[in-house]
């Protein structure tokens, strides 16, 4: 189908274009921006003034559930909450049941992405063999099979030699080593950000250190080995400190922030809020503004929804009980749009983190409208709200602490490879 998309502002930060201008698409690709290109006719005309056209979103981190906890949310339905939300592509982490160690596993959860035809979905080989930290996985087979990367998902190595076996194996074969800094027996057992308020809940705490000794490690051993890694999720201002100066020294390190840790703080535990749990824990106000500093700099490259849908008999016990992570996937386009409105990034910035920015980590050819690239395109309205509740939901998740929250900007149109996967009037 050949669809043009006149009078939007179009940003796309990977060219640095903020415009109101038309977009044309063909065959899947952008075919030319301004003036359409020669011998080009439209099948298929939206007019889409007052909008913003900005690239499909990348997700670096969603659990889908499938396989493995259908009871929870399937491929089909999240990826469907995901173009409802203008998120064309999404990584899957490796803890699933069976753990993404086989090729078989790639290609199951491949076909089933496929079928549903929502969202591309990418995913993550494991490290270690059944994520259980000891034996390494066939990580020339994973990368053979689609694979975009390598990591152990949240569970940790505890074996130092392990993990530089598994960084060297990795580096070997050109592959990321996607890393969730969390030293296991500092966090263990642990519910909340080792504080004021855990303290005054009787929750055990997770301190800093249990982050910053992992990252300290794992830091090392990059050094050692060369290893390209990628530290997901982080929660505190030392360890952006860290990454910061490694990156100084030229290390081959990147990290990401989830959308929520950018707005919430412990504070947000408020009585036992099961919602709020989520590991790495919420920190303090300070951790918070410290993170949002190292996304306005660039030293965070991108932000992720950090997606994890839970049935709701998971939060329905006691809070030390209950399963970590929140249903994210409705909220992060307007996450973002929150943090320019609080002077935190401009409207092309935020853009960036979501779409090019992830994209360059992943090494894809995503998150951009330049000619030639795949169609993945999100329009929204900037200045439409939503009031969050459970109607408005699009995940089956309904596990978020921004219910009743009212964000910023609604998508009306995603298109996946120039088709149509998402349309919405407002």
């Amino acid at each position: 189908m050949r669809i043009t998309l006149q009078g939007g502002r179009v940003i796309d930060p990977a060219h640095g274009l903020d415009a109101v201008t038309d977009l044309h698409i063909a065959d899947g690709r952008i075919a030319g921006l301004g003036a359409a290109p020669a011998g080009f006719i439209a099948e298929r005309s939206c007019d889409v003034s007052g909008r913003i056209v900005c690239p499909g979103l990348v997700d670096l981190c969603a659990r889908l559930r499938e396989p493995g906890a259908e009871h929870k949310a399937t491929i089909a339905s999240e990826t469907h909450a995901a173009a409802a939300s203008g998120i064309t592509t999404l990584v899957m982490p490796p803890d699933t049941d069976p753990v993404i160690d086989e090729t078989a596993v790639v290609e199951s959860i491949r076909r089933r992405a496929q079928a549903a035809g929502f969202a591309r979905v990418l995913v993550l080989g494991a490290l270690t063999r059944g994520l259980g930290g000891e034996v390494l996985a066939e990580m020339a087979a994973l990368k053979e099979a689609g694979c975009v990367g390598v990591g152990n998902a949240g569970v940790p190595v505890p074996n130092s030699m392990v993990m530089k076996r598994a960084m060297e194996y990795a580096s070997s074969h050109g592959l990321t080593v996607f890393l969730t800094p969390m030293d296991p027996w500092l966090s263990a057992g642990g519910q909340a950000h080792d504080g004021q308020v855990a303290a005054r809940l009787g929750l055990a705490g997770i301190p800093v250190a249990a982050e910053t000794a992992a990252v300290g490690r794992e830091l090392a051993l990059v050094e050692e080995t060369g290893a390209r890694a990628h530290f997901g999720r982080l929660s505190s201002a030392r360890a952006v400190a860290m990454i910061a100066r490694a990156r100084d020294r030229g290390l081959p390190v990147s990290c990401d922030v989830a959308a929520h840790q950018l707005h919430l703080t412990e504070v947000d535990l408020g009585r036992f809020d099961a919602d709020a749990h989520v590991l790495p824990p919420l920190r303090t106000a300070r951790d918070r503004d410290a993170l949002r500093r190292g996304v306005a700099a660039g030293v965070i490259e991108a932000v992720c929804s950090d997606h994890q849908p839970h049935e709701p008999d998971a939060k329905l016990v006691p809070f030390g009980d209950t399963e970590p992570g929140l249903s994210a996937l409705d909220t992060l386009l307007g996450l973002m749009l929150k943090l320019v409105d609080e002077g935190v990034l401009d409207l092309p910035g935020a853009i960036e983190r979501v779409t090019a920015g992830p994209a360059r980590l992943l090494g894809i050819e995503a998150g951009t409208l330049a000619v030639g690239a795949p169609a993945d395109v999100c329009v929204f309205a900037p200045g439409a709200h939503r009031l969050l509740d459970a109607r408005t939901l699009a995940s089956r998740g309904h596990n978020t602490p921004f219910l009743g929250w009212e964000l910023r900007g609604v998508v009306t149109l995603t298109l996946l490879d120039g088709r149509p996967v998402y349309q919405r009037e407002v």
